[in-house]
């Protein structure tokens, strides 16, 4: 075989992640066996995504964010999703892999487009508008053509326990000089701008904070959805494996016991032959 085959062969995948050689694995040039027990496991996401090891500062906001969207429950469609396919007889990886791939525009891409929102704006803002005509000119373009708002308002909290929370440990991190609070400060004027256009409040929920956490990161928006389905992915493994323990053979989403509602033809005969 010809050394231009050979070079072409081995130039087919480019990575600049990872180096393996027998003996030697090395990350983004780290030797694995220095960073394991040395970094945390969102700091290596950090590692892999960027190139680079975060401040520990950065670290500890990239897991809180990671840590708030791991659950919420087996009414959300990606967890029950799992526990039905474990009825199924399928492996747990399989359970997984069905649950994850629920997570779309609707259910999970809430982040990334939070993220591309509030890019939306600060483009406004280098533009020469304030931060409140940015938000609200932003808000309106998009109410009037009835787009849904990402990041605002739940159907179950009334206010969701886990924004707050981080949007005060992206305060803190501002603090440390880890990151601006440009974005937080962008997503707490969509807030406004909303309470403004509605006449109450539609507070921020766990999809608008995660991507002032992401974006304030330096993430771009694009790696939004991925990053809640790393995270998401730890909630439907507990509750495949939960499910799994638990045992019952293809459980649907509700008891035999509460029928389905038929709205379909009335009962009907088959009459004369095909045409």
């Amino acid at each position: 075989m010809s050394e231009a085959t050979i070079d072409t062969a081995a130039g087919w995948w480019r990575t600049s992640i990872i180096d393996i050689h027998p003996g030697s694995i090395r990350v983004r040039g780290y030797a694995i066996e220095e960073l394991i027990g040395t970094i945390g496991f969102p700091d290596m996401v950090w590692l892999m995504l960027r190139g680079d090891l975060p401040t520990p500062a950065q670290g500890r906001l990239l897991g809180a964010a990671l840590v708030a969207a791991v659950d919420h429950g087996p009414q959300a469609p990606s967890i029950a999703t799992a526990r039905m396919a474990a009825t199924c007889g399928v492996g747990l990886n399989n359970a997984m892999a069905s649950g994850i791939n629920a997570l779309g525009d609707v259910h999970g891409g809430a982040g990334q487009q939070g993220m591309e929102l509030y890019a939306a704006i600060a483009a406004r803002m280098a533009e020469g508008a304030t931060l409140a005509a940015a938000a609200d000119a932003e808000i309106a373009a998009r109410l009037e053509r009835r787009e849904h708002i990402p990041g605002f308002g739940h159907r179950f909290h009334p206010v969701d326990p886990r924004a707050g929370r981080l949007l005060t440990l992206v305060d803190e991190a501002r603090g440390e000089e880890a990151v601006t609070g440009e974005v937080a400060a962008i997503g707490r004027a969509v807030e406004d701008a909303l309470a403004a256009r509605k006449g109450k409040r539609v507070p921020m929920n766990i999809d608008g904070a995660t991507a002032v956490v992401f974006a304030e990161l330096g993430f771009p928006p694009g790696l939004g959805r991925g990053l809640f389905v790393l995270s998401r992915s730890v909630g439907i493994l507990a509750h495949a494996w939960e499910q799994s323990q638990q045992g019952g053979r293809i459980k649907g989403p509700m008891p035999p016991s509460i029928p389905y509602r038929y709205d379909g033809a009335a009962p009907r005969p088959v009459s004369g032959g095909g045409a």
